[in-house]
């Protein structure tokens, strides 16, 4: 089992954010997904200041499906560029950690 990792993102709306969450849960690229309350994003895109309403995702996996993580995300997430970042998760609960990576073990297949 590789290292866990905790990645962010952040979608626009409630129904996207569901939607991928559970995408991600049912084709075990994560073993939980926290959907947060809604943020206001203040940021530059394309040369002016913008501001939106999004909501957050923190997404608990093993190091070693992100390559495979982000790919869905992109696949999935409606923005052109969206924010997918990642940190190592450096400890925690081993029983949970445990089931982190026993949940995102792979090879999941969904009909």
């Amino acid at each position: 089992m590789s290292a866990i990792i905790l990645v962010i993102t952040h979608l626009p709306d409630p129904a996207s954010a569901r939607r991928l969450a559970t995408s991600l849960v049912e084709n075990g690229l994560a073993a939980c997904v926290n959907i947060l309350a809604p943020c206001h994003s203040v940021y530059r895109w394309r040369g002016a200041v913008e501001q939106a309403t999004e909501i957050p995702l923190l997404i608990k996996t093993q190091a070693g499906r992100y390559p495979e993580l982000e790919a869905a995300i992109r696949t999935q997430h409606p923005y052109e560029l969206p924010e997918i970042i990642s940190f190592p998760v450096g400890g925690g609960l081993p029983a949970y950690l445990d089931w982190v990576g026993k949940e995102t073990e792979g090879p999941w297949a969904v009909c």
